[in-house]
């Protein structure tokens, strides 16, 4: 059985450590804010410029005016901040932002990403997403593990345009989580109940070592 959204959500969840500053990013990524471990505080940064977002707001209470990076309606915490993207992204560059989790459309064995741009669509640009992956201590990415059509989303090289080279330090799929390290590559450290390495190896163009953490299995 595959891990829901919700599943890969709660074990993204996991990297929170206490008193991080964290970007997440459009889509999947914003709802691990929902699992925040108890006793544990984290510091929300948006790249237009807020630090200490709150939860999404009640249908009652929307500002229109209050938006995260991705236009999403939000609110700000008791002692949270507004500044303009500059500052945001000095924050981003400067080595200040522990932890961004990320969406994808491909991901390579040695850590390459891609997920600004699909040939053929129209795109207004990657955003803020080249200026994490470079400036930010670690980067996890929420992705499926194909694409619709069934084709594998981890490679050994990426086809798309690049954000970053040998950025991404973890991938969670439906299947598995993964490990990257620059120098060797790529290690199943999880996998779905009911879900195989060999089934994970069919559906992955790239090689892997296997080293599952019971830690991680578990969740």
């Amino acid at each position: 059985m595959p891990y829901t959204p919700s599943d890969m959500c709660q074990i993204a969840a996991q990297e929170f450590k206490d008193g991080f500053f964290v970007n997440l990013g459009i889509g999947m990524p914003t709802k691990v804010a929902n699992f925040i471990p108890e006793g544990i505080n984290v510091t929300l940064q948006s790249e237009n410029g807020m630090l200490g977002l709150g939860p999404f707001p009640e249908e009652a209470s929307v500002d229109a005016d209050l938006i995260n990076a991705g236009k999403q309606t939000v609110t700000i915490l008791d002692g949270g901040s507004y500044f303009d993207s500059a500052a945001s992204f000095a924050m981003i560059r400067g080595g200040h932002i522990d932890l961004s989790i990320l969406g994808a459309l491909e991901v390579s064995e040695f850590g390459d990403l891609a997920n600004w741009m699909v040939p053929g669509k129209m795109v207004k640009g990657m955003g803020g997403a080249m200026d994490l992956v470079a400036g930010v201590k670690r980067v996890v990415v929420l992705m499926t593990h194909t694409t619709k059509t069934g084709e594998p989303k981890l490679l050994k090289s990426c086809a798309l345009p690049l954000t970053g080279k040998q950025v991404v330090d973890r991938v969670i799929t439906e299947l598995g989580v993964f490990d990257i390290n620059a120098d060797t590559g790529m290690t199943l450290v999880a996998i779905a109940p009911e879900v195989t390495v060999d089934e994970i190896k069919a559906k992955t163009e790239c090689d892997f070592t296997v080293s599952i953490s019971e830690e991680l299995k578990a969740a």
